[in-house]
């Protein structure tokens, strides 16, 4: 990532409650582009309220989940993620990150503890997904390392690749098997999606560099090579393979998942490592994708899904995790299409206050009604920030912060929503374990001028990983 320029800081014109921010929100959430500029404001506020809302859900967490990795709010309960019989604290891994970023240092040093003490991946004896494990528990496990450089972290994160491995060397092709059992070892799932089988390389990578073993590395490179190599001439590639034989099972050509983070990680690839050759693959790929997928559609850039072999549409209906995409084109250069596909998600809201799971483009109508707290907008919002340094980027992410939290505030935290198109919306009961590492990470980023975070030089992961970009205090 690129960070902009540096700004000057604003007056803040929010409304202040003796709780912190007002809950209150624009109708149809975010302002347009269009929208007349805002006056001078300073972000602190915003910044000292979004941390206030952290560590607001993390005492619950302590009080009615700690240890267990998903707190339910509504409840005052929790639930496992991996393994029902078996928690690892996939909240406290989650995390780590944010929780230094904030300066919450006592509560970082809590999570370091039970980690320490209590973390056995190898306990869960339960088919788990490599992708998941990677992204949400190595990943968590590495970014808390690099901030911190407690060696337990590094230790486990270590621990936890090498019973994915497996999953990998074993495969006749280098593609993933798609599940594991941590406790037996036992691998399954012969057919896998592109997401799953690429979103690998940005976590395997530093555990290579920090172990000094290639190994890793090695092993998420060829998977997507694996991938690439079977692309069409039109030089698109589908959404599902088996990963034995290397045939296509799903020839739907799509940035929506379950492809979308295979673009991503083949350029963080590039970012991260300056492998040469990830780059060059994104480069085909994402041409190809403009080429055959791009279009104009009520007055907005969309992307639909395509046939593989032929570029023919194959339908109008996308999902709120590709709003990731608009942040992914500004920072590979084509700011244009990414600020434009941006722009398409912020007219959603004109729509619904907080964006559906699922969204026809076609009809302008939820196909999933439910919020998941889901944070690819405000992440597309940050990045294009960090690239262009515009102050819409930080209204729009600024209105968004305060309708999710006029939303899915609760007594205990935070929660998902589970019908966006109800008057009020209608709430579930989840804490989902990655609102801990991007949705807060991200605004808190956007409003702070963060000491502890290097604006000009960083990255981040799908899950919101900082895996460069720490200052030590």
């Amino acid at each position: 990532m690129r960070a902009p320029s540096p700004l000057s800081r604003r007056a803040f014109l929010g409304t202040l409650t003796l709780g912190g921010l007002a809950a209150t929100a624009l109708p149809g959430g975010v302002a347009s582009a269009a929208a007349p500029a805002r006056p001078s404001r300073n972000w602190h506020p915003v910044a000292d309220d979004v941390r206030s809302e952290l560590r607001h859900a993390w005492q619950s967490y302590r009080r009615y989940a700690w240890g267990h990795d998903q707190l339910l709010p509504v409840s005052g309960g929790y639930s496992e993620f991996f393994d029902k019989n078996h928690p690892v604290g996939l909240s406290i891994v989650e995390a780590l990150g944010t929780l230094y970023l904030m300066g919450l240092d006592d509560e970082l040093a809590d999570g370091i503890g039970w980690i320490r003490d209590n973390l056995d991946f190898a306990g869960v004896n339960a088919d788990v997904q490599v992708f998941e494990t990677n992204i949400r528990m190595v990943g968590g496990l590495l970014s808390g390392y690099l901030a911190t450089g407690e060696k337990t972290l590094l230790d486990n994160a270590k621990k936890i690749a090498d019973v994915l491995l497996p999953c990998f060397t074993t495969s006749p092709t280098g593609m993933p098997y798609r599940l594991v059992n941590p406790h037996t070892g036992k691998i399954s799932g012969n057919v896998n999606v592109l997401a799953e089988i690429g979103t690998i390389i940005a976590e395997f990578g530093t555990l290579s560099r920090l172990v000094h073993d290639d190994r890793y590395y090695n092993a998420a490179k060829k998977a997507l090579k694996a991938v690439y190599d079977r692309r069409s001439p039109l030089d698109l590639v589908g959404s599902g393979l088996n990963i034995e034989t290397g045939a296509w099972t799903d020839t739907s050509s799509r940035v929506d998942p379950p492809v979308d983070s295979f673009f991503e990680y083949l350029w963080d690839g590039w970012d991260l490592f300056r492998d040469r050759d990830l780059k060059h693959w994104y480069d085909t790929l994402t041409a190809a994708i403009l080429r055959n997928e791009k279009e104009q559609y009520g007055g907005h850039l969309w992307f639909h899904k395509a046939d593989m072999a032929t570029g023919a549409s194959l339908g109008r209906e996308t999902s709120e995790l590709t709003a990731f995409y608009a942040g992914l084109l500004g920072q590979s250069g084509h700011l244009r299409d990414g600020e434009a596909y941006f722009d398409a998600w912020t007219s959603a809201l004109k729509t619904y206050p907080l964006l559906p799971e699922g969204y026809d483009y076609g009809t302008g109508m939820a196909t999933d009604k439910g919020n998941q707290l889901r944070p690819e907008y405000v992440d597309s919002a940050f990045n294009l920030w960090l690239i262009t340094g515009k102050e819409v980027y930080r209204e729009r992410a600024y209105d968004y912060y305060l309708t999710q939290k006029r939303y899915s505030r609760v007594a205990n935290g935070w929660t998902i929503v589970a019908d966006v198109t109800t008057t009020p919306p209608k709430l579930g009961d989840l804490t989902s374990g990655y609102w801990w590492s991007e949705n807060m990470k991200y605004w808190y980023l956007m409003f702070s001028d963060c000491p502890r975070f290097n604006y000009r030089d960083n990255y981040l992961s799908t899950e919101g990983d900082v895996f460069k970009g720490f200052i030590r205090h």
